[in-house]
């Protein structure tokens, strides 16, 4: 059997790739995390290492010598990791993963990387045809390595792919963020502030996110692959939905916040190589998705009120 390392297990996105990954039976999952592992997801093998150290990722992959490797493993402090200089180290570690990986007898990696890859400006981002202008450490870290591993999987004979995540949500997000912050507002009476909201973007449940990298890493795909719906969808049009299956629409306030500088109006993927070359489509659209993300939250605020 096919054996992966997934980095990064416990994030956001790693612990619903975890799901997705065992779910399918191909693979003997490695789950890596920096933290004590999670008790979920016993019928995978968990290990801690510190990735950022280059020792133990030796240690790693000479003791398991994995065919497969998905990396999801980054700095993303709420607020912090657009700037943050863990940036550049996590290039600098990524690249070590990707160098033991290849000498250990790997075969095919997967990795993530982000929308603010593009050049903003364009507003509709095709792997093929948008140009790349990140601007900032973050988008610039991320677009380095996926040329230094598309270059690097040429040189050593490596097949490669990489996710580019655009706007997701669900369960185990960061309170901080838009979705999670409306619907933990509107669960406490409390007012939902946002800005104008009229920004255009593309929302992908998180299940869908961790299903797609899968489908990509089963595949023979390589290069940059889109993960996003490829709908487009108001920020206000995400913010009433949630108001109305929870019946609080006088709690939004519209306006009330400002908007982040350099926020493009709008940013939509083009899906096509996800769709038709790896042959993946959503299970979840956004009204599904958001009531799955509600039952969520619903049920982390009972279970905090129980315990004070």
């Amino acid at each position: 059997m096919a054996k992966v390392i997934v980095t990064g297990a416990s994030g956001f996105i790693g612990r619903h790739v975890l799901d997705a990954i065992m779910t399918c039976g191909s693979f003997d999952v490695h789950a890596v995390t920096s933290k004590v592992p999670p008790l979920a997801h016993a019928d995978c093998t968990w290990h801690v290492a510190d990735l950022l150290d280059s020792a133990q990722i030796k240690v790693l992959f000479r003791t398991l010598r994995p065919t497969h490797l998905m990396h999801f493993a980054w700095y993303v402090v709420p607020g912090k990791y657009w700037t943050a200089s863990e940036n550049f180290l996590w290039v600098q570690a990524s690249l070590e993963l990707l160098g033991q990986f290849q000498k250990c007898g790997g075969q095919r990696v997967v990795m993530a990387g982000t929308c603010a890859e593009y050049d903003w400006n364009y507003g509709y981002c095709s792997e093929l045809l948008t140009p790349k202008g990140p601007t900032t450490p973050y988008g610039i870290c991320k677009l380095t390595l996926q040329m230094l591993l598309d270059s690097y999987a040429k040189e050593t004979g490596l097949s490669s792919a990489w996710g580019r995540i655009f706007l997701l949500y669900g369960p185990y997000e960061q309170a901080t963020r838009l979705v999670p912050s409306i619907i933990n507002a509107m669960l406490q009476g409390e007012p939902a502030r946002c800005s104008h909201s009229n920004q255009i973007r593309d929302f992908l449940y998180v299940q869908d996110v961790a299903d797609a990298f899968v489908a990509l890493l089963e595949s023979k795909v390589t290069g940059p692959v889109n993960i996003a719906s490829g709908q487009p969808v108001t920020l206000k049009q995400v913010i009433y939905t949630i108001a109305e299956k929870l019946n609080r629409d006088e709690l939004i306030q519209l306006g009330v916040l400002p908007t982040p500088l350099n926020d493009p109006r709008v940013l939509i993927a083009d899906v096509s190589r996800l769709n038709n070359e790896v042959g993946w489509l959503p299970k979840y659209d956004l009204n599904q998705g958001l009531d799955q993300t509600i039952q969520w939250w619903k049920k982390q605020l009972s279970e905090t009120k129980r315990a004070l």
